[in-house]
């Protein structure tokens, strides 16, 4: 089955901008026919997106976005597990966790850059979902700090310093591929130009990586290069993988730039047909 795809979309329940039911209305306004939500370390947001994926008439795949501490951009994106399987959702509450007790150190780090938020903001931007550093880029803006979310990293949110003295534990890509897997689902490498290897570095990890379980690579990305994604589409016929694409996006307030996706996506190998 292909199908006119999205497989990489934020809602409000990690740092997306809309919830997840005005994420599918958007998408049926655009015409997508399956969607991927992959929300970062959670699936709070699933069971509303697959009731309206039922309204909607689109093809919902639960998916979840994990943080591995190999590299400080480095995510596994997880398909078509079971909502409440155990080892999947213990991950995610450990890492959960994990982010709350970085968004103290984060304020802290701040502080001493003069940036003078305050936890309660951060927590209203994040309205109740998982707190990201997009929640803190957002309240910089607010507040005058910087002109832009882009700003915010550049100078604060994803400098050395930052990863350093502030980043969050986070579990081995292994372990994350482990759980998914665990939990009934498939693995797919996200936009792999962020981890910042070369060719033969990549391709080394992507070797590794598919020992370990990984299903896919996201070879269709907003911002690969022709050269990068014909690469990366090499490196799943060498090892035996599967193609996936998205849009990353999370809404115009977050990623002004980034639009939803509209990808022609061969989908039966996550369906299970």
């Amino acid at each position: 089955m292909y199908a006119m795809s999205d497989l990489h979309v934020h809602s409000t329940a990690s740092d997306g901008q809309y919830t997840p039911a005005q994420l599918l209305v958007m998408a049926k306004e655009r015409g997508i026919e399956a969607i991927a939500l992959t929300d970062h370390d959670t699936a709070d947001g699933l069971e509303e997106a697959a009731q309206a994926g039922e309204r909607s008439g689109i093809c919902v795949i639960p998916g979840v976005e994990l943080s591995a501490k190999e590299y400080p951009t480095f995510h596994i994106l997880g398909y078509g597990f079971a909502r409440d399987a155990p080892p999947l959702a213990q991950l995610c509450h450990r890492m959960k966790a994990s982010r709350g007790e970085r968004a103290g150190r984060l304020l802290a780090f701040l502080r001493r850059k003069g940036v003078g938020l305050t936890a309660a903001e951060v927590e209203a931007l994040a309205g109740g979902g998982i707190i990201g550093r997009p929640h803190f880029a957002q309240a910089m803006v607010r507040r005058g700090y910087v002109a832009t979310s882009r700003e915010a990293f550049d100078r604060y949110l994803d400098t050395e310093e930052f990863h350093r003295e502030v980043e969050r534990g986070k579990p081995s890509a292994m372990e994350c591929i482990a759980a998914i897997k665990a939990s009934g689902g498939k693995a797919s490498l996200a936009h792999p130009y962020q981890i910042g290897l070369g060719g033969d570095e990549l391709d080394k990890l992507v070797g590794e990586l598919a020992g370990q379980g990984l299903d896919a690579i996201e070879c269709y990305y907003p911002k690969h290069t022709p050269e990068q994604q014909a690469f990366y589409i090499r490196l799943t016929e060498k090892y035996h993988l599967h193609q996936t694409g998205g849009s990353d996006f999370h809404g115009e307030r977050v990623k002004p730039d980034v639009k939803l996706a509209l990808l022609r996506l061969e989908l039966d190998w996550l369906l299970g047909r």
